[in-house]
């Protein structure tokens, strides 16, 4: 797979969050439960929100089975299956594996590995590495302070997390299970087995992992904005 087909999809999550942020350079940021009872089961209706939970106050760990079961969530919801097939026909188009192949075939080829990089980089980095290393996998909330220190608190969470004994540690679990997911996937992508482009593909996933992030901090805001126009825009006589 050429460097510049490997990354479309993970782009086109960033640019999206890109364009997102400038929607709450003038939004107040929510503060307490109420942000959180805002929050989607899905961002933008499509990709999966389940490893997103509320601030930190009162933290509780959660078990092995509960990991895997936020792994689960995320790898096997609607959404998951239609990015993969999604992407897998985007990818398809641009020939960006010919061993791959056309038609149906290629097609079936190109979808299950594209939601086959989704479920396996999930439980890497929310279920298998987490319960190995004893850390979090959930995305926790700031929901309050500054647009700016809001996407501050959002981009760190792809470096630090919390440790199922409530302390900041760094983010092995994020790091380590995308370089695993990285290296799997190289098995079954032929055309994309060096070095280089490994290290390219970990880069852009934790970029993806950044932007999507971001999503998850202000998507209740952006709901809750686009909530109160509506409700006004029906008010109106």
């Amino acid at each position: 797979m050429r460097i510049s087909e490997s990354i479309r999809r993970e782009n086109l999550v960033i640019l999206i969050a890109l364009l997102a942020i400038p929607a709450f350079a003038q939004q107040p940021a929510l503060a307490g439960s109420a942000a959180d009872e805002l929050a989607p089961k899905r961002i933008l209706w499509v990709i999966p929100n389940f490893r997103t939970s509320p601030m930190l106050a009162n933290y509780k760990p959660l078990a092995t089975h509960e990991k895997f079961q936020i792994a689960t969530e995320d790898s096997f919801d609607r959404g998951t299956i239609a990015l993969g097939l999604f992407f897998g026909g985007e990818a398809q188009l641009t020939d960006s594996n010919r061993s791959f192949g056309q038609g149906v075939r290629g097609y079936a080829h190109y979808a299950s590995t594209a939601y086959g990089d989704y479920v396996i980089g999930d439980y890497m980095t929310e279920a298998i590495f987490p319960t190995m290393l004893r850390q979090d996998p959930r995305y926790f909330r700031r929901g309050k302070g500054t647009t700016w220190s809001r996407l501050e608190y959002a981009a760190s969470q792809v470096v630090w997390t919390h440790g199922d004994s409530g302390h900041g540690q760094f983010n092995f679990s994020e790091v380590l299970g995308n370089s695993a997911a990285v290296a799997i996937s190289m098995a079954y992508y032929p055309e994309n087995r060096d070095a280089k482009d490994a290290i390219s593909k970990l880069g852009n996933q934790l970029a993806v992992d950044l932007a999507a992030n971001m999503l998850r901090e202000f998507m209740p805001d952006l709901r809750r904005k686009f909530s109160r126009k509506h409700n006004s825009g029906e008010s109106k006589p």
